[in-house]
């Protein structure tokens, strides 16, 4: 099981640290724009960046993540992440 801690840097920027067989640390933007089509109910942008760490983490290792980038980036590669991540439990 991999551990996911958040820290956040500003506003809109996150250290991600994910810790498992191998560590590894990302920094992640969220822009308020596109946090705000994404977060549903009572959710925050730090809760959206966990859920969508949890989302990549069942597609591909932590080390297979980009160490820094934009949390739209993640729909480029994964069409489905705009639809599922809503669903997913907070």
């Amino acid at each position: 099981m991999q551990t996911i801690d958040i820290k956040a840097l500003d506003a809109h920027s996150f250290e991600v640290h994910v810790d498992g067989k191998h560590s590894t640390t990302h920094i992640v933007t969220v822009r308020p724009e596109y946090a705000a089509k994404l977060l549903t109910g009572n959710t925050t942008t730090e809760m959206l960046v966990r859920k969508s760490f949890e989302f990549l983490l069942e597609r591909e290792s932590n080390r297979s993540i980009l160490r820094s980038f934009d949390l739209s980036v993640i729909a480029r590669y994964f069409p489905e992440y705009e639809r599922e991540i809503s669903r997913m439990p907070g």
